[in-house]
């Protein structure tokens, strides 16, 4: 009996080829966007949420509060992990992760350079790092041990077994390779190819207030965390003698992805918000698709009723012709969902290139057919059941009756489905464009420094002790206009300090409140990146030996200060006294959506880890490019030439909001497409019952125009009426999402002036290619096809 409901389906689908075909391809389209979002929303909710002892380890947070204001940190003092071990028995392990950077790895003639990072020997257990080849207990004990990834491991010896081979590190210090472990998957924060023991922690902090590791904990079984928590608060002011104004927390680690975000204190969000936002619009998307399936279902309600009264004087039950209907409506998603299995292969490595991240889609994962079975099966039944309990619902006589009838079947209902299609097309319309301009309105935002022109290359190997003859024999050769060193990236500061401030006139509480931004650098940094000084002059500890206290602050940290003549002022931190030579004007080293923060600039010719060269506009970059690279082979032969443009790595910090735009792009097309599609077949079927009225409209004279006309303001309107209802919406989720950003675009009613009018062009171009087909063709053939 069930083999003959689905030989029914199947030739009723077969019959009519456009109608299924319609419904197929929208079907298919919008389970390929609910796969390709389940995949990314699975990896997201999996991101570091997967290690055995996840419920147990937390990240340690600094916390600031003064007059009410409380604001967060995530990085922490090298002094707070062993504190806390050595006062608290709650404390199982401790963990301390430096940031990662990159180093040259030597064996015998290969030299390769990857990224790793310094980290306590306990790290390894903490987080299930997974030792393929040997001790993950004894790996970090010795102080000069180093643990590969398998994948780079390969690249260095290939196939020889590397346990207990030496590397040579940045053709300084050696290593013994003491273990291999897995490649870190794409769903964690953990970025590195190698680990070496943390030796020397007092190097990057030597104090409560210089704050430069993450800092991992984990709690014995059943520590109660808020409990643990109140016993932090006081732990900085008990450490220090200067009483700062912070306390420390943990905060689990399964949670640091998605729930990142605080509000005075609070977890509010962050990235969980993105991740519902995107799963919402994928079944957006399939509710689209269904809507569809229910709206064609119901306009052909009328050319069915014929088969359904047939069938009912013949016998049928109502609940047999219930089960008919939705054996339809399941087989048609069965295919759709098969062909949503293959368009899913063939699109991913594109979603991936976007993503910037390797997502698998397997066909032979269990997990994939469960998932996409139950998809079949709701989408089925969802998009099936209101078309089945309305076609058998029909009186028998009543439908004989009425056969033939264009304007008598459900039109109200689907009036409302059109209306929420395109209601939800023009709401992921405007938050395409909101998205893309304030993206352009963030990279057209005035940095404060020229970043065109500036290369950076990393200090390594002998260009520290030849740093003098380089730059003179590049500036000499009109290779570079100006060449300075910095402690880190420009795009980035060295390191934050707090709470151990003091200058003219400031008061203990204000010193200890702001929390400062560390850039190192020697000389010339004002003049290589093109920085705008507000007053006073640039540090020149190159040649002036009385610089080696001396400061730059930006205007923010004038600001914050209160500092009225800045320029001459002693400025304390810790027991060292500078001076302050200059301010300059704010320019963005950090996210470019966020406000410039207060930044102090010092003088050091030690920790300078990367050169800044602004090459010659006269020459072409390439040409600047290989003289550099001589230059260098010549003074640092040991090293390879490497080097990063400043302002694409400026770009990179835009790369995320990018992402999502291309994501709203697509998805976006995709719920037009589909609603269009929609559209198109009811256009189609509407018209089709029409046909011979408009043949007798042709024959009494209507125009091409007036018949178009006609069949197509019904349409418009629920158009318009979609843009009525959707506008507000649309507004409200993006003035919403704005907020994120305290550098941002106002709302903008153009954006929905011109959303509204793409909505309402495609509509007309999907209902016109129908509508003028129809008022062309020959009236004789209408009127001859009863």
């Amino acid at each position: 009996m069930r083999l003959n409901y689905i030989k029914f389906a199947w030739r009723n689908l077969w019959k009519n080829k456009g109608y299924a075909t319609i419904n197929i391809t929208g079907l298919a389209i919008g389970m390929t966007a609910v796969l390709l979002i389940g995949i990314w929303v699975q990896n997201q909710f999996q991101f570091d949420n997967f290690y055995s002892n996840k419920d147990n380890l937390y990240r340690l947070w600094n916390k600031y509060e003064d007059e009410g204001e409380i604001s967060m940190q995530k990085s922490t003092s090298g002094k707070a992990a062993p504190a806390l071990e050595a006062d608290f028995p709650e404390v199982e392990h401790t963990a301390r992760v430096f940031w990662p950077s990159n180093r040259l790895l030597s064996f015998n003639d290969k030299k390769i350079k990857s990224s790793g990072t310094e980290v306590d020997p306990s790290f390894l257990q903490m987080f299930d790092i997974k030792i393929l080849k040997g001790n993950s207990h004894q790996a970090l004990k010795g102080q000069s041990n180093i643990v590969l990834t398998e994948s780079l491991a390969q690249k260095i010896f290939g196939d020889t077994d590397p346990l207990n081979k030496t590397l040579l590190v940045n053709n300084q210090e050696s290593y013994t390779v003491s273990g291999i472990m897995a490649d870190m998957p794409s769903n964690t924060g953990f970025n590195f190819s190698y680990l070496i023991p943390l030796t020397n922690p007092d190097k990057y902090s030597p104090n409560w207030n210089h704050i430069a590791f993450s800092t991992y904990i984990q709690l014995k079984d059943g520590t109660d965390v808020t409990a643990f928590n109140k016993k932090l608060v006081n732990i900085i002011a008990n450490k220090t003698s200067n009483e700062l104004k912070g306390s420390l927390f943990l905060y689990p680690v399964s949670k640091m992805h998605l729930y990142s975000k605080f509000e005075q204190g609070i977890p509010v969000g962050g990235k969980i918000d993105q991740v519902k936002l995107v799963a919402g619009i994928g079944l957006l998307i399939l509710l689209i698709a269904c809507i569809n399936f229910i709206n064609l279902s119901t306009a052909r309600s009328q050319k069915r009723a014929k088969e359904v009264a047939v069938r009912k004087i013949v016998g049928a039950q109502r609940n047999s012709l219930i089960t008919q209907f939705l054996t339809e409506s399941i087989l048609l998603a069965t295919i759709s969902g098969v062909l949503a299995v293959g368009l899913t292969t063939l699109v991913i490595p594109i979603f991936n290139k976007i993503l910037g991240k390797p997502l698998l889609f397997s066909v032979a994962e269990p997990m994939i057919w469960i998932s996409l079975i139950v998809c079949i099966l709701l989408t089925g039944i969802l998009a099936g059941l209101y078309p089945s309990f309305v076609l058998s619902s029909f009186k028998p006589i009543k439908s004989l009756k009425v056969f033939g009838n264009s304007r008598k079947f459900n039109l109200n209902f689907r009036e409302v489905l059109v209306v929420f299609q395109f209601g939800i097309a023009l709401i992921l319309i405007v938050a395409t464009l909101m998205v893309r301009k304030q993206i352009e309105y963030v990279g057209k935002r005035d940095i404060g420094y020229n970043n065109a022109q500036l290369i950076e290359i990393p200090m390594e190997g002998d260009m520290s002790k030849n740093y003098e003859v380089i730059k003179s024999e590049l500036i000499n050769k009109g290779i570079a206009q100006a060449v300075t060193r910095t402690g880190s990236s420009i795009t980035q500061y060295s390191g934050s300090s707090f709470g151990n401030f003091s200058w003219d006139g400031a008061s203990p509480e204000l010193g200890k409140k702001i929390v400062f931004n560390i850039v190192r650098t020697e000389s010339d940094l004002v003049n290589t990146l093109g920085l705008q000084l507000a007053e006073g002059r640039d540090i020149d500890y190159a040649r002036l030996a009385a610089d080696s206290t001396a400061v730059l602050l930006n205007q923010a940290a004038i600001k914050e200060m209160k500092l009225k003549t800045p320029i001459g002022s002693f400025f304390k931190w810790g027991n060292k006294t500078y001076t302050i030579v200059g301010v300059i004007k704010d320019y963005v080293y950090d996210s470019p959506y966020h406000p410039v923060q207060p930044l102090l600039i010092t003088a050091s010719k030690n920790s300078l880890y990367n050169m800044v060269v602004r090459t010659s506009p006269t020459l072409p970059i390439d040409q600047s490019l290989e003289q550099l690279k001589q230059i260098l082979k010549k003074f640092n032969p040991a090293y390879p030439f490497e080097y990063q443009f400043v302002d694409e790595q400026f770009a990179w910090k835009l790369k995320e909001q990018q992402q999502t735009a291309q994501l709203a792009f697509i998805f976006s097309s995709l719920a037009i497409f589909i609603s269009c599609l929609g559209l198109f077949g009811l256009a189609s079927y509407i018209t089709e019952l029409r046909t011979k009225e408009i043949g007798i409209r042709k024959v009494l004279g209507a125009s091409v125009s007036g018949i178009t006309g006609m069949l197509s303001k019904d349409f418009i309107k629920l158009v318009l009426i979609a843009i009525l209802i959707a506008s507000p919406i649309a507004w409200w989720a993006m003035y919403k999402w704005l907020q994120d950003f305290p550098y941002r675009i106002d709302m903008q009613w153009s954006v929905f002036v011109l959303a509204g009018l793409a909505a309402l062009t495609l509509a007309i171009v999907t209902v016109s290619m129908q509508s003028i087909k129809a008022a062309l063709s020959n009236p004789v053939k209408s009127l001859r096809d009863e």
